[in-house]
Protein backbone atom coordinates (compact mmCIF):
# COMPACT_ATOMS: atom_id res chain seq x y z
CA UNK A 1 0.00 0.00 0.00
CA UNK A 2 1.57 3.57 -1.12
CA UNK A 3 2.14 6.07 1.92
CA UNK A 4 0.02 8.66 1.26
CA UNK A 5 0.75 12.06 2.66
CA UNK A 6 -1.94 14.33 5.49
CA UNK A 7 -3.89 16.66 3.69
CA UNK A 8 -3.25 20.76 4.65
CA UNK A 9 -6.80 21.39 5.64
CA UNK A 10 -7.20 24.35 8.47
CA UNK A 11 -9.93 23.55 11.14
CA UNK A 12 -10.29 27.24 10.49
CA UNK A 13 -11.96 26.35 7.01
CA UNK A 14 -15.01 24.27 8.25
CA UNK A 15 -15.97 26.23 10.60
CA UNK A 16 -16.42 29.40 8.49
CA UNK A 17 -18.92 27.27 6.56
CA UNK A 18 -21.80 28.02 9.06
CA UNK A 19 -20.24 31.00 10.51
CA UNK A 20 -22.30 33.68 11.71
CA UNK A 21 -22.34 36.76 13.94
CA UNK A 22 -23.80 35.43 17.18
CA UNK A 23 -21.14 32.78 16.92
CA UNK A 24 -18.57 36.10 16.51
CA UNK A 25 -19.45 37.71 19.57
CA UNK A 26 -18.91 34.52 21.86
CA UNK A 27 -15.54 33.94 19.90
CA UNK A 28 -14.65 37.84 20.57
CA UNK A 29 -15.21 37.51 23.93
CA UNK A 30 -13.25 34.79 24.93
CA UNK A 31 -9.88 36.07 22.62
CA UNK A 32 -10.99 39.00 24.87
CA UNK A 33 -10.43 37.12 27.73
CA UNK A 34 -7.32 34.85 26.93
CA UNK A 35 -5.22 37.62 25.24
CA UNK A 36 -5.21 39.06 28.50
CA UNK A 37 -4.28 36.03 30.63
CA UNK A 38 -1.62 35.35 28.51
CA UNK A 39 -0.33 38.79 28.79
CA UNK A 40 1.54 37.88 32.58
CA UNK A 41 1.66 33.96 31.46
CA UNK A 42 3.58 34.98 27.99
CA UNK A 43 6.29 37.28 30.09
CA UNK A 44 6.80 35.54 32.57
CA UNK A 45 7.51 31.95 30.84
CA UNK A 46 10.16 34.13 28.50
CA UNK A 47 11.74 35.31 31.76
CA UNK A 48 11.53 32.01 33.54
CA UNK A 49 13.22 30.84 30.33
CA UNK A 50 16.19 33.09 30.07
CA UNK A 51 14.74 35.68 27.23
CA UNK A 52 13.53 38.99 27.64
CA UNK A 53 9.86 39.58 27.81
CA UNK A 54 9.23 40.65 24.86
CA UNK A 55 9.97 37.64 23.08
CA UNK A 56 7.03 35.57 25.17
CA UNK A 57 4.91 38.40 24.12
CA UNK A 58 5.47 38.08 20.28
CA UNK A 59 5.27 34.51 20.37
CA UNK A 60 2.42 34.32 21.78
CA UNK A 61 1.33 37.20 19.27
CA UNK A 62 2.77 35.27 16.13
CA UNK A 63 2.63 31.98 16.95
CA UNK A 64 -0.51 32.43 18.73
CA UNK A 65 -2.13 33.60 15.22
CA UNK A 66 -0.39 31.26 13.57
CA UNK A 67 -1.90 27.63 14.94
CA UNK A 68 -4.87 29.18 15.47
CA UNK A 69 -5.08 30.18 11.40
CA UNK A 70 -3.70 26.83 9.83
CA UNK A 71 -4.21 24.13 13.62
CA UNK A 72 -6.47 21.36 13.17
CA UNK A 73 -8.54 22.11 16.36
CA UNK A 74 -11.46 24.68 17.18
CA UNK A 75 -10.29 26.15 20.41
CA UNK A 76 -6.82 25.42 20.76
CA UNK A 77 -5.06 28.43 21.90
CA UNK A 78 -0.75 28.34 20.98
CA UNK A 79 2.10 30.15 22.38
CA UNK A 80 4.93 29.68 24.83
CA UNK A 81 4.36 27.26 27.77
CA UNK A 82 5.42 26.29 30.93
CA UNK A 83 6.70 22.85 29.86
CA UNK A 84 9.45 24.95 27.72
CA UNK A 85 10.79 26.72 30.53
CA UNK A 86 13.60 23.93 31.45
CA UNK A 87 14.30 22.98 28.37
CA UNK A 88 15.20 26.87 26.59
CA UNK A 89 16.81 27.50 29.75
CA UNK A 90 19.19 24.84 29.25
CA UNK A 91 19.53 25.39 25.71
CA UNK A 92 20.72 29.29 26.18
CA UNK A 93 23.23 27.84 28.71
CA UNK A 94 24.73 25.35 26.84
CA UNK A 95 24.09 26.51 23.06
CA UNK A 96 23.61 30.34 23.48
CA UNK A 97 20.83 32.56 22.25
CA UNK A 98 21.21 32.85 18.42
CA UNK A 99 21.79 28.53 18.70
CA UNK A 100 18.23 28.05 20.45
CA UNK A 101 16.23 30.23 17.57
CA UNK A 102 18.03 28.03 14.91
CA UNK A 103 16.66 24.48 17.10
CA UNK A 104 13.06 26.35 17.25
CA UNK A 105 13.13 26.62 13.50
CA UNK A 106 14.79 23.38 12.59
CA UNK A 107 12.32 21.73 15.03
CA UNK A 108 9.25 23.27 13.39
CA UNK A 109 10.45 21.84 10.12
CA UNK A 110 10.88 18.40 11.78
CA UNK A 111 7.25 19.49 13.60
CA UNK A 112 5.48 20.13 9.86
CA UNK A 113 6.68 17.09 8.10
CA UNK A 114 5.88 14.94 11.26
CA UNK A 115 2.06 15.97 10.37
CA UNK A 116 2.54 15.67 6.38
CA UNK A 117 3.71 12.05 6.90
CA UNK A 118 0.58 11.33 9.09
CA UNK A 119 2.49 10.42 12.38
CA UNK A 120 0.64 12.66 14.47
CA UNK A 121 -1.69 9.46 16.05
CA UNK A 122 2.01 8.30 16.96
CA UNK A 123 2.56 10.39 19.67
CA UNK A 124 -1.00 8.95 21.24
CA UNK A 125 1.51 5.92 22.00
CA UNK A 126 3.59 7.76 24.48
CA UNK A 127 2.50 5.61 27.81
CA UNK A 128 0.72 7.91 30.19
CA UNK A 129 3.31 6.77 32.74
CA UNK A 130 6.10 8.83 30.90
CA UNK A 131 3.70 11.90 30.19
CA UNK A 132 2.83 11.98 34.18
CA UNK A 133 6.35 11.71 34.98
CA UNK A 134 8.14 14.41 32.97
CA UNK A 135 4.89 16.52 33.75
CA UNK A 136 5.54 16.34 37.43
CA UNK A 137 9.85 17.01 36.77
CA UNK A 138 8.63 20.30 34.67
CA UNK A 139 6.78 21.62 37.26
CA UNK A 140 9.10 20.94 39.91
CA UNK A 141 12.07 22.53 37.95
CA UNK A 142 9.58 25.65 37.07
CA UNK A 143 9.37 26.40 41.32
CA UNK A 144 13.20 25.33 41.65
CA UNK A 145 14.07 28.36 39.41
CA UNK A 146 11.34 30.88 40.49
CA UNK A 147 12.87 30.84 44.61
CA UNK A 148 15.57 33.23 42.78
CA UNK A 149 12.85 35.96 42.76
CA UNK A 150 10.78 34.81 45.04
CA UNK A 151 12.93 35.21 47.57
CA UNK A 152 14.69 38.13 46.18
CA UNK A 153 18.23 37.06 45.57
CA UNK A 154 20.36 38.49 43.81
CA UNK A 155 22.11 35.92 41.72
CA UNK A 156 23.65 37.23 38.23
CA UNK A 157 23.32 33.93 36.79
CA UNK A 158 21.44 30.76 37.33
CA UNK A 159 22.72 27.59 36.38
CA UNK A 160 20.64 24.97 34.35
CA UNK A 161 20.84 21.95 36.53
CA UNK A 162 19.14 20.76 39.27
CA UNK A 163 21.96 20.24 42.39
CA UNK A 164 23.81 23.52 40.99
CA UNK A 165 20.51 25.64 41.10
CA UNK A 166 20.26 23.91 44.73
CA UNK A 167 23.65 24.75 45.70
CA UNK A 168 23.36 28.52 43.97
CA UNK A 169 20.44 29.53 46.27
CA UNK A 170 21.76 28.68 48.94
CA UNK A 171 24.72 30.27 48.44
CA UNK A 172 22.56 33.20 47.75
CA UNK A 173 20.32 33.14 50.95
CA UNK A 174 22.00 36.01 52.78
CA UNK A 175 20.52 38.46 50.29
CA UNK A 176 16.75 37.52 50.94
CA UNK A 177 14.47 40.59 50.20
CA UNK A 178 11.58 39.93 52.72
CA UNK A 179 9.63 41.92 50.54
CA UNK A 180 9.53 40.67 47.70
CA UNK A 181 8.96 37.00 49.11
CA UNK A 182 5.53 39.30 50.93
CA UNK A 183 4.77 40.10 47.08
CA UNK A 184 5.17 36.65 45.87
CA UNK A 185 3.79 34.87 48.48
CA UNK A 186 0.24 37.61 48.24
CA UNK A 187 0.09 36.75 44.49
CA UNK A 188 -0.01 33.16 45.30
CA UNK A 189 -2.12 32.95 48.36
CA UNK A 190 -4.56 35.02 46.15
CA UNK A 191 -4.58 33.24 42.87
CA UNK A 192 -5.35 29.96 45.18
CA UNK A 193 -8.44 32.18 46.72
CA UNK A 194 -9.93 33.60 43.89
CA UNK A 195 -12.06 30.97 42.44
CA UNK A 196 -12.62 30.11 45.59
CA UNK A 197 -14.42 33.13 46.59
CA UNK A 198 -16.27 33.94 43.63
CA UNK A 199 -16.72 29.96 43.13
CA UNK A 200 -19.73 29.49 45.13
CA UNK A 201 -22.29 31.04 47.54
CA UNK A 202 -20.73 32.45 50.99
CA UNK A 203 -22.20 34.33 53.98
CA UNK A 204 -20.18 37.32 52.94
CA UNK A 205 -21.87 37.10 49.54
CA UNK A 206 -25.06 37.02 50.85
CA UNK A 207 -24.44 40.02 53.24
CA UNK A 208 -23.72 42.45 50.32
CA UNK A 209 -27.03 40.96 48.44
CA UNK A 210 -27.54 44.90 47.77
CA UNK A 211 -29.39 46.19 44.46
CA UNK A 212 -26.67 45.92 41.56
CA UNK A 213 -24.13 43.92 43.92
CA UNK A 214 -24.94 40.54 42.25
CA UNK A 215 -24.45 41.81 39.02
CA UNK A 216 -20.63 43.21 39.98
CA UNK A 217 -19.98 40.22 41.42
CA UNK A 218 -20.80 38.07 38.69
CA UNK A 219 -18.30 40.57 36.94
CA UNK A 220 -15.33 40.27 39.39
CA UNK A 221 -16.19 36.38 38.95
CA UNK A 222 -15.39 36.34 35.23
CA UNK A 223 -11.86 38.41 35.57
CA UNK A 224 -9.19 35.92 35.45
CA UNK A 225 -7.17 35.60 38.78
CA UNK A 226 -3.77 36.27 37.25
CA UNK A 227 -4.38 39.57 35.62
CA UNK A 228 -5.89 40.48 39.17
CA UNK A 229 -3.07 39.69 40.93
CA UNK A 230 -0.85 41.66 38.40
CA UNK A 231 -2.16 44.99 37.91
CA UNK A 232 -3.00 44.90 42.37
CA UNK A 233 0.16 43.86 43.11
CA UNK A 234 1.92 45.89 40.66
CA UNK A 235 0.17 49.17 42.16
CA UNK A 236 1.07 48.50 45.41
CA UNK A 237 4.49 47.77 44.93
CA UNK A 238 4.65 51.54 43.04
CA UNK A 239 2.23 53.76 45.73
CA UNK A 240 4.31 52.12 48.61
CA UNK A 241 7.72 52.28 46.30
CA UNK A 242 8.76 48.90 47.80
CA UNK A 243 12.09 47.84 47.12
CA UNK A 244 12.20 45.28 44.62
CA UNK A 245 13.25 43.98 41.05
CA UNK A 246 10.59 44.82 37.92
CA UNK A 247 10.66 44.18 34.52
CA UNK A 248 12.27 47.20 33.51
CA UNK A 249 14.81 47.20 36.39
CA UNK A 250 16.22 44.04 34.84
CA UNK A 251 15.65 44.48 31.31
CA UNK A 252 15.15 48.02 30.73
CA UNK A 253 12.27 49.30 28.03
CA UNK A 254 10.16 46.48 26.48
CA UNK A 255 9.63 47.66 22.69
CA UNK A 256 6.33 48.55 21.34
CA UNK A 257 6.75 48.39 17.83
CA UNK A 258 7.39 45.56 15.67
CA UNK A 259 10.09 43.32 15.97
CA UNK A 260 12.63 43.41 13.46
CA UNK A 261 13.40 40.47 11.23
CA UNK A 262 16.26 38.53 11.33
CA UNK A 263 17.55 35.48 9.58
CA UNK A 264 19.39 32.87 11.82
CA UNK A 265 22.84 32.25 11.05
CA UNK A 266 21.91 28.46 9.95
CA UNK A 267 24.70 25.93 8.44
CA UNK A 268 25.06 22.35 8.36
CA UNK A 269 27.75 22.38 10.71
CA UNK A 270 25.45 24.10 13.27
CA UNK A 271 22.18 21.76 12.56
CA UNK A 272 24.26 18.74 13.03
CA UNK A 273 25.82 20.35 16.38
CA UNK A 274 22.08 20.94 17.27
CA UNK A 275 20.10 18.12 16.60
CA UNK A 276 19.45 17.37 20.32
CA UNK A 277 18.11 20.08 21.01
CA UNK A 278 15.93 20.35 17.92
CA UNK A 279 14.72 16.85 19.00
CA UNK A 280 13.21 17.93 22.42
CA UNK A 281 11.79 20.95 21.18
CA UNK A 282 10.38 19.02 18.61
CA UNK A 283 9.31 15.89 20.73
CA UNK A 284 7.80 18.10 23.36
CA UNK A 285 6.07 20.50 21.74
CA UNK A 286 4.18 17.68 19.80
CA UNK A 287 3.35 15.62 22.66
CA UNK A 288 2.01 18.84 24.31
CA UNK A 289 0.04 20.10 21.79
CA UNK A 290 -1.50 16.69 21.24
CA UNK A 291 -2.26 16.30 24.85
CA UNK A 292 -3.58 19.41 24.74
CA UNK A 293 -6.01 19.14 22.01
CA UNK A 294 -7.02 16.19 23.61
CA UNK A 295 -8.59 17.76 26.87
CA UNK A 296 -9.71 20.42 24.84
CA UNK A 297 -12.09 17.52 22.67
CA UNK A 298 -12.91 16.58 26.04
CA UNK A 299 -14.28 19.40 27.61
CA UNK A 300 -15.59 20.86 24.32
CA UNK A 301 -18.50 20.28 22.38
CA UNK A 302 -16.62 21.30 19.19
CA UNK A 303 -15.50 18.57 16.40
CA UNK A 304 -12.56 16.11 17.25
CA UNK A 305 -8.92 17.83 16.50
CA UNK A 306 -7.03 16.82 13.47
CA UNK A 307 -3.57 15.53 15.07
CA UNK A 308 -1.78 15.62 11.86
CA UNK A 309 -2.74 19.60 10.67
CA UNK A 310 -2.36 20.53 14.39
CA UNK A 311 1.37 19.20 14.14
CA UNK A 312 1.73 20.89 10.71
CA UNK A 313 0.40 24.22 12.48
CA UNK A 314 2.57 23.81 14.89
CA UNK A 315 5.91 23.09 12.13
CA UNK A 316 4.60 26.59 10.92
CA UNK A 317 4.67 28.36 13.75
CA UNK A 318 7.93 27.35 15.46
CA UNK A 319 9.55 28.20 11.55
CA UNK A 320 8.04 31.43 11.17
CA UNK A 321 8.54 32.64 15.28
CA UNK A 322 12.45 32.64 15.75
CA UNK A 323 12.67 35.28 12.53
CA UNK A 324 11.30 37.74 15.03
CA UNK A 325 13.12 36.36 18.28
CA UNK A 326 10.76 33.84 19.73
CA UNK A 327 10.81 31.27 21.53
CA UNK A 328 9.41 27.70 21.00
CA UNK A 329 5.37 27.68 21.07
CA UNK A 330 2.94 24.81 22.12
CA UNK A 331 -0.65 24.56 23.10
CA UNK A 332 -1.27 25.63 26.13
CA UNK A 333 -3.95 23.50 28.56
CA UNK A 334 -4.74 26.58 30.87
CA UNK A 335 -5.20 29.29 27.76
CA UNK A 336 -7.15 26.58 25.71
CA UNK A 337 -8.82 25.69 28.83
CA UNK A 338 -10.50 29.83 29.38
CA UNK A 339 -10.97 29.76 25.40
CA UNK A 340 -13.27 26.80 26.03
CA UNK A 341 -15.14 28.32 29.21
CA UNK A 342 -15.67 31.52 27.90
CA UNK A 343 -17.49 30.51 25.23
CA UNK A 344 -15.35 29.89 21.92
CA UNK A 345 -16.53 28.39 19.48
CA UNK A 346 -14.19 28.42 16.46
CA UNK A 347 -10.15 29.04 15.76
CA UNK A 348 -11.16 32.88 15.43
CA UNK A 349 -10.90 32.84 19.25
CA UNK A 350 -7.28 32.28 18.76
CA UNK A 351 -7.31 34.65 16.27
CA UNK A 352 -8.93 37.62 18.02
CA UNK A 353 -6.84 36.25 21.12
CA UNK A 354 -3.50 37.20 19.22
CA UNK A 355 -4.64 40.41 18.10
CA UNK A 356 -5.92 41.82 21.92
CA UNK A 357 -2.17 40.92 22.40
CA UNK A 358 -0.68 42.65 19.88
CA UNK A 359 -2.96 45.82 20.80
CA UNK A 360 -1.42 46.06 24.03
CA UNK A 361 2.12 45.57 23.67
CA UNK A 362 1.73 48.21 21.21
CA UNK A 363 -0.31 50.44 23.04
CA UNK A 364 0.46 49.91 27.00
CA UNK A 365 3.90 48.31 26.64
CA UNK A 366 5.72 51.07 29.07
CA UNK A 367 3.05 50.17 31.91
CA UNK A 368 4.78 46.53 31.90
CA UNK A 369 7.91 48.01 33.11
CA UNK A 370 6.41 48.46 36.73
CA UNK A 371 5.87 44.76 37.21
CA UNK A 372 7.29 43.55 39.82
CA UNK A 373 9.57 40.12 38.89
CA UNK A 374 8.20 38.59 42.63
CA UNK A 375 4.75 39.09 41.49
CA UNK A 376 5.37 36.52 38.12
CA UNK A 377 7.06 34.10 39.66
CA UNK A 378 4.36 33.63 42.16
CA UNK A 379 1.77 33.28 38.99
CA UNK A 380 4.37 30.86 37.57
CA UNK A 381 4.65 28.51 40.68
CA UNK A 382 0.41 28.62 40.58
CA UNK A 383 1.09 27.32 37.03
CA UNK A 384 4.06 24.64 38.03
CA UNK A 385 1.14 23.42 40.75
CA UNK A 386 -1.64 23.26 38.87
CA UNK A 387 0.89 21.74 35.64
CA UNK A 388 1.58 18.85 37.80
CA UNK A 389 -0.49 15.72 38.99
CA UNK A 390 0.73 15.01 41.98
CA UNK A 391 -2.47 12.70 43.17
CA UNK A 392 -0.69 10.18 40.82
CA UNK A 393 2.09 9.90 43.81
CA UNK A 394 -0.64 9.39 46.35
CA UNK A 395 -2.37 6.74 44.05
CA UNK A 396 1.16 4.76 43.33
CA UNK A 397 0.48 2.06 45.62
CA UNK A 398 -2.27 0.65 43.31
CA UNK A 399 -0.37 0.11 40.23
CA UNK A 400 2.25 -2.33 39.63
CA UNK A 401 5.69 -2.01 40.00
CA UNK A 402 6.68 -1.36 36.27
CA UNK A 403 3.71 1.28 36.46
CA UNK A 404 5.95 2.86 39.04
CA UNK A 405 9.48 1.97 37.95
CA UNK A 406 8.92 4.16 34.50
CA UNK A 407 6.89 6.75 36.37
CA UNK A 408 9.05 7.56 39.21
CA UNK A 409 12.72 6.57 36.57
CA UNK A 410 10.98 9.25 34.30
CA UNK A 411 10.18 12.25 36.86
CA UNK A 412 13.86 11.88 38.93
CA UNK A 413 15.64 11.94 35.27
CA UNK A 414 13.58 14.89 34.17
CA UNK A 415 14.85 16.32 37.33
CA UNK A 416 17.85 15.63 37.95
CA UNK A 417 19.32 15.38 34.32
CA UNK A 418 17.10 16.92 31.50
CA UNK A 419 14.18 15.51 29.37
CA UNK A 420 14.92 14.16 26.62
CA UNK A 421 17.11 12.16 28.11
CA UNK A 422 13.84 10.98 30.75
CA UNK A 423 11.99 10.37 27.94
CA UNK A 424 14.57 8.01 26.01
CA UNK A 425 15.18 6.24 29.04
CA UNK A 426 11.78 6.11 29.16
CA UNK A 427 10.70 4.69 26.61
CA UNK A 428 13.63 2.40 26.56
CA UNK A 429 12.28 0.72 29.81
CA UNK A 430 8.59 1.28 28.99
CA UNK A 431 9.35 -1.61 25.86
CA UNK A 432 11.46 -3.50 27.96
CA UNK A 433 9.00 -3.68 30.74
CA UNK A 434 6.66 -4.10 28.06
CA UNK A 435 7.86 -7.22 26.03
CA UNK A 436 8.65 -8.48 29.47
CA UNK A 437 4.82 -8.34 30.48
CA UNK A 438 3.88 -9.64 27.37
CA UNK A 439 6.24 -12.62 27.12
CA UNK A 440 5.00 -13.78 30.74
CA UNK A 441 1.81 -14.18 28.57
CA UNK A 442 2.74 -16.57 26.16
CA UNK A 443 2.64 -20.16 27.54
CA UNK A 444 3.43 -23.48 26.14
CA UNK A 445 0.85 -26.31 27.65
CA UNK A 446 1.20 -30.02 26.92
CA UNK A 447 -1.91 -32.20 25.87
CA UNK A 448 -1.91 -35.45 27.73
CA UNK A 449 -5.39 -36.80 26.24
CA UNK A 450 -6.59 -38.45 23.07
CA UNK A 451 -3.57 -38.61 21.73
CA UNK A 452 -2.32 -41.07 19.32
CA UNK A 453 0.49 -43.33 19.53
CA UNK A 454 3.65 -42.14 18.69
CA UNK A 455 2.17 -38.23 19.34
CA UNK A 456 2.98 -35.23 21.44
CA UNK A 457 0.50 -32.38 21.24
CA UNK A 458 1.21 -28.85 22.74
CA UNK A 459 -1.23 -25.64 23.14
CA UNK A 460 0.16 -22.07 22.27
CA UNK A 461 -1.17 -19.42 23.67
CA UNK A 462 -0.56 -15.49 23.65
CA UNK A 463 1.92 -14.26 21.16
CA UNK A 464 5.17 -15.90 19.96
CA UNK A 465 7.56 -12.93 19.09
CA UNK A 466 10.92 -12.43 20.04
CA UNK A 467 10.77 -11.96 24.15
CA UNK A 468 8.77 -14.99 24.23
CA UNK A 469 11.35 -17.59 22.33
CA UNK A 470 12.71 -19.01 25.33
CA UNK A 471 9.56 -21.02 25.90
CA UNK A 472 10.59 -23.26 22.68
CA UNK A 473 13.44 -24.27 24.32
CA UNK A 474 11.42 -26.80 26.40
CA UNK A 475 9.83 -28.42 23.09
CA UNK A 476 13.24 -28.95 21.85
CA UNK A 477 13.94 -30.12 25.05
CA UNK A 478 11.13 -32.47 25.19
CA UNK A 479 11.49 -33.60 21.51
CA UNK A 480 15.44 -34.50 22.32
CA UNK A 481 14.50 -36.75 25.13
CA UNK A 482 11.44 -38.52 23.06
CA UNK A 483 11.94 -41.97 21.07
CA UNK A 484 12.80 -40.92 17.22
CA UNK A 485 10.08 -40.47 14.49
CA UNK A 486 7.78 -38.56 16.88
CA UNK A 487 4.75 -36.58 15.33
CA UNK A 488 4.13 -33.54 17.41
CA UNK A 489 0.96 -31.45 16.81
CA UNK A 490 1.19 -27.49 17.91
CA UNK A 491 -2.54 -26.24 18.38
CA UNK A 492 -2.50 -22.72 17.32
CA UNK A 493 -5.93 -21.32 18.02
CA UNK A 494 -5.08 -19.58 20.30
CA UNK A 495 -2.04 -18.01 19.03
CA UNK A 496 -2.86 -14.35 18.33
CA UNK A 497 0.61 -13.18 16.67
CA UNK A 498 3.50 -14.65 15.37
CA UNK A 499 6.62 -12.84 14.52
CA UNK A 500 10.28 -13.72 12.45
CA UNK A 501 11.95 -14.56 15.38
CA UNK A 502 8.92 -16.86 16.79
CA UNK A 503 8.87 -18.18 13.06
CA UNK A 504 12.76 -19.00 13.20
CA UNK A 505 12.18 -20.79 16.59
CA UNK A 506 9.53 -22.97 14.97
CA UNK A 507 11.55 -23.50 11.94
CA UNK A 508 14.21 -24.52 14.48
CA UNK A 509 11.60 -26.66 15.86
CA UNK A 510 11.01 -28.42 13.04
CA UNK A 511 14.32 -29.24 11.83
CA UNK A 512 14.75 -31.00 15.18
CA UNK A 513 11.82 -33.37 15.08
CA UNK A 514 12.90 -34.22 10.99
CA UNK A 515 16.57 -34.93 11.92
CA UNK A 516 15.23 -37.84 14.32
CA UNK A 517 12.51 -38.76 11.74
CA UNK A 518 9.49 -37.06 13.29
CA UNK A 519 7.35 -34.57 11.75
CA UNK A 520 5.82 -31.13 13.12
CA UNK A 521 2.13 -30.23 12.24
CA UNK A 522 0.33 -26.49 12.67
CA UNK A 523 -3.15 -27.17 13.74
CA UNK A 524 -5.74 -23.80 13.77
CA UNK A 525 -3.61 -21.23 12.94
CA UNK A 526 -5.05 -17.46 13.30
CA UNK A 527 -5.02 -15.21 10.06
CA UNK A 528 -1.98 -13.41 11.01
CA UNK A 529 -0.01 -16.41 12.43
CA UNK A 530 -1.07 -18.22 8.97
CA UNK A 531 0.10 -14.91 6.69
CA UNK A 532 3.16 -15.27 7.75
CA UNK A 533 4.31 -18.79 7.82
CA UNK A 534 2.68 -19.01 4.21
CA UNK A 535 4.44 -15.84 3.00
CA UNK A 536 7.96 -17.27 4.26
CA UNK A 537 7.60 -20.49 2.56
CA UNK A 538 7.40 -22.57 6.40
CA UNK A 539 4.19 -24.24 5.35
CA UNK A 540 5.45 -25.57 2.08
CA UNK A 541 8.05 -26.93 3.96
CA UNK A 542 5.57 -28.45 6.45
CA UNK A 543 3.47 -29.95 3.66
CA UNK A 544 6.52 -31.40 1.96
CA UNK A 545 7.82 -32.85 4.72
CA UNK A 546 4.24 -34.41 5.06
CA UNK A 547 4.27 -36.11 1.99
CA UNK A 548 7.48 -37.56 1.97
CA UNK A 549 6.37 -38.81 5.37
CA UNK A 550 3.34 -40.50 3.76
CA UNK A 551 5.22 -42.01 1.16
CA UNK A 552 5.75 -45.69 0.83
CA UNK A 553 8.96 -45.49 -0.85
CA UNK A 554 10.18 -42.80 2.10
CA UNK A 555 9.30 -45.50 5.19
CA UNK A 556 12.65 -47.66 5.90
CA UNK A 557 11.55 -50.99 6.00
CA UNK A 558 11.74 -52.34 9.68
CA UNK A 559 11.95 -56.06 9.46
CA UNK A 560 15.15 -55.39 6.76
CA UNK A 561 18.23 -57.16 8.41
CA UNK A 562 20.92 -54.79 8.09
CA UNK A 563 23.25 -56.40 5.60
CA UNK A 564 27.14 -57.47 7.03
CA UNK A 565 29.84 -54.69 6.20
CA UNK A 566 32.22 -56.62 4.00
CA UNK A 567 35.68 -57.83 5.41
CA UNK A 568 38.99 -55.63 4.78
CA UNK A 569 39.82 -56.26 1.32
CA UNK A 570 36.86 -57.54 -0.30
CA UNK A 571 34.87 -56.12 -3.03
CA UNK A 572 31.21 -54.67 -2.29
CA UNK A 573 28.10 -56.24 -3.63
CA UNK A 574 26.78 -54.57 -6.42
CA UNK A 575 24.83 -51.19 -5.75
CA UNK A 576 25.86 -50.82 -2.20
CA UNK A 577 27.07 -47.72 -1.20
Amino acid sequence: MPWTFARFHPRLLDSCRDYNRQRFWKDAGAGLTVGIVALPLAMAFAIASGMKPEAGLWTAIIAGFLISLLGGSSVQIGGPAGAFIVVVYGIIERYGLPNLLISTALAGVLLFFMGLLRLGTLVRYVPVTIVVGFTNGIAVLIALSQLKDLLGLRVERMPADFFSQCLTLWRHLPTFNGWALLLGLACVVGLFVWPWLWGRPHRFQQALDLPGMRRAMHTAARLPGPVVALVTLTAVAWLFKLPVETIGSRFGDIPSGLPPLAWPDLSWESAKRLLNPTLTIALLGAVESLLCARVADQISDQPRHDPNQELMAQGVANLVSPFFGGMPATGTIARTVTNIRSGATSPVAGLVHALVLALIVLLAAPLALLIPLPVLSGILLFVAWNMGEWHEFVQLRHYSGHYRLVMLGTFVLTVVFDLTVAIEVGLVLACALFIRRMSSLFTVAAVTEGLAPGERRYRLHGALFFGAVDRIDGLLTDVELSPPGLRVVLDTQHLVALDTTGLDALRQLHRVIRQRGGRLQLDGLQPQPEGLVRRSGFAAELALAAAEAASPATQPDPTAAAAPAPAPGQPQAPGTP
